[in-house]
């Protein structure tokens, strides 16, 4: 299921009109700051399903989201895939102390970033404490994120994980879009089915019977949910 999430023309657009500025790490810069911020940057495209950077690469760059839909995940020693987030416009990933990135990250769909090589971006960052503020509450906020998804990934039925996911992914696009019912699901089927930690046939499975408790409505590209108070409620259990 792929659908576009946010539509914007980037052709020779400066980070003064971006359109995912007021909710990124750059929303606390002011104009000079921005000025020499915008200097760091370097735009970059990359198509459906192209590697953003490798788990096990050295970290070189950070990136921050301007268009599309990215996952994050993880090769276990057996092969299997264990999606960890999905990134959205306005995120910055690819931060982290350590040497090497401890996960993957490639494109759902093209995808545009600002790439920012690390010693720089550390320099620059060093004397802008509304810049590491920022950065903190970012930090914290996917750790959140993370704490969540390991309860997502335990003790609950495949019905309470799957509300779960378009639930939380229909809050994370207010920002994008406003508020809507209808939740747009770039990502297949085997991504969510990654990400809950559940079968590709378990996840279908579930969506049909959503559908049938008339709690969802299965569209082209996404769902609606026709019943928010129930999805949610099953998210909570």
């Amino acid at each position: 299921m792929k659908t576009s999430l946010v539509a914007v023309d980037f052709h020779g657009q400066g980070c003064s009109e971006c359109a995912v500025r007021g909710f990124s790490v750059c929303a606390s810069l002011d104009q000079f700051e921005m000025r020499e911020f915008e200097q760091l940057s370097r735009r970059s495209h990359f198509a459906s399903c192209e590697t953003v950077f490798s788990q096990e690469d050295i970290t070189s760059f950070f990136y921050n989201l301007l268009d599309g839909v990215m996952r994050l995940y993880k090769l276990l020693p057996d092969g299997r895939r264990q999606i960890v987030g999905f990134v959205l416009p306005g995120d910055f990933v690819g931060m982290t102390t350590e040497e090497r990135h401890g996960f993957s990250a490639d494109a759902i769909g093209p995808v545009t970033v600002c790439q920012f090589a690390k010693l720089p971006f550390g320099r620059f960052a060093h004397d802008k404490p509304n810049l590491l503020r920022r950065m903190n509450e970012l930090a914290v906020q996917e750790l959140n994120q993370a704490r969540d998804h390991m309860v997502l990934l335990g003790r609950r039925s495949a019905e309470e994980k799957v509300a779960t996911f378009l639930v939380s992914w229909r809050d994370r696009l207010v920002d994008l879009r406003g508020p809507s019912n209808i939740v747009p699901l770039p990502m297949s089927r085997q991504d969510i089915a990654d990400y809950l930690g559940l079968t590709i046939e378990t996840v279908s499975r579930t969506f049909t019977k959503l559908e049938r408790d008339g709690i969802i409505t299965i569209l082209p590209g996404g769902v609606s949910l026709r019943d928010s108070a129930r999805a949610e409620a099953l998210a909570a259990a």
